[in-house]
């Protein structure tokens, strides 16, 4: 396993967790994290042993966003960081899992947007507090944000550049779970292991599909399902599966 500063890596039971670790810093981003969250995702990604990505911070913050003491100066490099680490997620095979232990804003925010799912403590917040800087949405928030709540909320939102608590995020998708803060690591873990336990291949490629729906019209989506179930069907898990399945119901 590489050896980090700024992120903690670990892999467990067929889950990799990437956890930001500048919890004085309320894990913002500055060009040192940002690279190696980027090697870490790839070493994770990577990896047949992971079959589900965590993503989280460490102490009381999710990530604040760029590190004001050298947004000045690295801004470019930051906005850049941030295009390679969104594409990166969206195009892990795995799903990936937000643990959102505390407030995401700005680009965190959009870290945790670009992740396939949210749950949150009942502590956290998220926000896009871009304008307070006079910037504008990086990440993939101009992205991932409409796509979840619809453009006239997505644009109050941004014009607001508040800080939005658990309970309205999960009201309005930015969460897709909350739970109080004292369960959140068993939840996280509770519902990564649940994922990981799935058949693999059937996994990939829902995620895939799902994606790809985004961009594509009806049918060519039904040709592409048509190619991962015949793909599927073909495998020796599946078989099993459905034999088990089948065998079940006659003996009920």
């Amino acid at each position: 396993m590489a050896a980090y500063d700024r992120v903690l890596v670990e892999i467990t039971g067929g889950i990799g967790t990437v956890t930001l670790n500048r919890p004085e810093k309320l894990n913002a981003l500055d060009r040192e994290l940002c690279d190696e969250l980027r090697e870490a995702l790839a070493l994770l990604t990577r990896s047949e042993a992971v079959r589900v990505i965590i993503v989280t911070g460490t102490g009381r913050a999710f990530c604040a966003g760029a590190d004001l003491d050298v947004l000045g100066e690295d801004g470019p490099a930051l906005v850049a960081a941030g295009k390679e680490v969104a594409l990166a997620l969206r195009a892990a095979p795995q799903p990936v899992l937000a643990v959102v232990n505390g407030p995401a804003a700005g680009g965190g925010a959009n870290l945790a947007l670009a992740c396939d799912y949210r749950i949150a403590s009942d502590q956290a917040s998220i926000g896009q507090v871009f304008h307070k800087l006079g910037l504008v949405p990086d990440w993939g928030g101009s992205f991932f944000l409409p796509r979840l709540v619809g453009t006239s909320r997505a644009l109050e939102l941004i014009w607001s550049a508040r800080m939005v608590p658990a309970a309205e995020a999960l009201a309005l998708g930015l969460f897709d779970r909350v739970v109080p803060h004292t369960d959140l690591q068993t939840e996280a873990r509770r519902l990564a292991e649940l994922w990981a336990s799935q058949p693999v291949g059937a996994v990939r490629r829902a995620k895939e599909a799902l994606y790809r729906s985004e961009a594509s019209s009806l049918a060519a989506v039904l040709d592409l399902e048509i190619k991962q179930q015949t793909e599927l069907f073909a495998s020796p898990e599946a078989r099993e599966r459905i034999e088990g399945a089948s065998l079940a119901r006659r003996s009920r």
